[in-house]
């Protein structure tokens, strides 16, 4: 049976500016674990600690840039570009080129304790 989402629950971000999450789709507002559908909007100059998530994440920008840092390359991805980050490596989201909002799908869902954040 098909479900309606009349709106979005807001999440706290992780990071050192305010950013706006609204999932969708996840373990906040639908209790869906397989996956999650979140729309991002992150203020620019906003960065966000390391990363070693459980997931993979499916990333596509709606607008402005998204940097996306691994250890093994730096991505800056524009309005109409996308990325996939593979659970188990590590990871690191900013904007510091401008406001940035973007969507991001999570498989299996983003969760607080499979993000596996850096320490302090």
């Amino acid at each position: 049976m098909a479900t309606f989402i009349e709106k979005p629950s807001i999440i706290e971000a992780a990071g050192n500016k305010p950013k706006i999450i609204r999932e969708f789709v996840g373990g906040v507002n639908t209790g869906t674990a397989q996956a999650s559908v979140a729309r991002m909007t992150s203020p620019e100059g906003w960065v966000e600690p390391g990363q070693t998530p459980a997931f993979d994440e499916y990333t596509v920008v709606l607008s402005g840039s998204l940097r996306v840092e691994t250890k093994a390359k730096t991505f800056d991805v524009a309005a109409g570009q996308a990325v996939i980050t593979p659970k188990g490596e590590w990871v690191r989201y900013s904007t510091p080129n401008g406001p940035c909002e973007y969507v991001a799908v999570c498989v299996p869902a983003f969760s607080p304790d499979t993000v596996n954040r850096d320490a302090a």
